[in-house]
């Protein structure tokens, strides 16, 4: 007995899914990760040379997945050709502003590090750094290092991720934000930056000032002494040693720029859509 054509259809296929139905999934999973996936991409923590591509491509699916469970997300059949652009672009220009503001808060400890490196004579002592493709000394290392597992043990990623999650719900995939709230954030953090990398290595800046002063005052007063065999090696113990003694008031420092960085990024995100 011959089966109608549609029977035939339908038997080598899954029962209501349709080639339209999973290219406008596709479609609408796309719109719904450009906006965490690009933050993911430009942040300090995920979008970090030691997190594979793939990853956070991964991490940007299953992150987009949740969103179009959590809001609607329009059918790219309704946007017209330019308007779909102009989402597109929307919405990794939110993502990548609120992951740039974020890598600024962050560069305060790098910055900082720097300082004390080339107040101390440690400037030498530098590596390539993968992230920013120039040499880095290592106590900026350090202290992003340190930054770093202060900002995960608070749970900061989360809270990060939870901020910009909640960012849909209030500003839609297809609504514009106020793009001057993430001029004025960024300008503002650069700010906090260096406000922040001051703070941290102003004492220990200070202390090695004194301490070269002191220096100099003994090779004048005794001209035998050599500078460098003499002055070097006290200028090193002495930095190692304040850092040391400093380790609490840095910890500190950086708890409190990470807070302070999270306060901000949900502050922006806020004036982003509230204007």
């Amino acid at each position: 007995m011959d089966l109608p054509l549609t029977e035939l259809q339908g038997m080598g296929g899954l029962p209501g899914l349709e080639m339209q139905f999973v290219m406008t999934m596709l479609c609408q999973l796309f719109l719904a990760s450009l906006r965490i996936g690009s933050f993911l991409l430009a942040s300090p923590l995920f979008g970090g040379s030691f997190v594979p591509v793939q990853v956070r491509v991964v991490m940007g699916i299953l992150l987009g997945v949740s969103v179009m469970g959590m809001v609607d997300v329009p059918p790219i059949e309704t946007l017209d050709q330019m308007k779909l652009i102009g989402v597109i672009v929307t919405e990794i220009v939110i993502g990548v502003s609120a992951g740039l503001i974020l890598t600024i808060w962050f560069s305060a400890a790098m910055l900082a590090g720097e300082k004390i490196a080339t107040s101390a004579g440690l400037g030498y002592a530098a590596q390539i750094d993968p992230d920013s493709g120039g040499q880095t000394p290592v106590v900026s290392k350090m202290l992003q290092m340190f930054m770093t597992i202060l900002f995960l043990s608070m749970n900061g990623h989360l809270l990060v991720l939870r901020t910009m999650m909640q960012s849909y719900q209030h500003l839609p995939v297809g609504e514009t934000p106020h793009f001057g709230a993430f001029v004025e954030g960024g300008i503002a953090a650069a700010g906090q930056m260096f406000v922040a990398a001051s703070l941290i290595m102003l004492p220990i800046g200070i202390g090695m000032l004194l301490i070269n002063l002191a220096i100099g005052v003994m090779t004048r007063s005794a001209p035998q002494l050599n500078l460098f065999s003499f002055g070097f090696p006290i200028t090193l113990m002495a930095v190692f040693l304040m850092l040391y003694v400093s380790v609490d008031a840095i910890s500190f420092a950086l708890n409190d720029l990470a807070v302070s960085s999270m306060e901000n990024l949900e502050f922006v995100m806020g004036k982003a859509i509230y204007g």
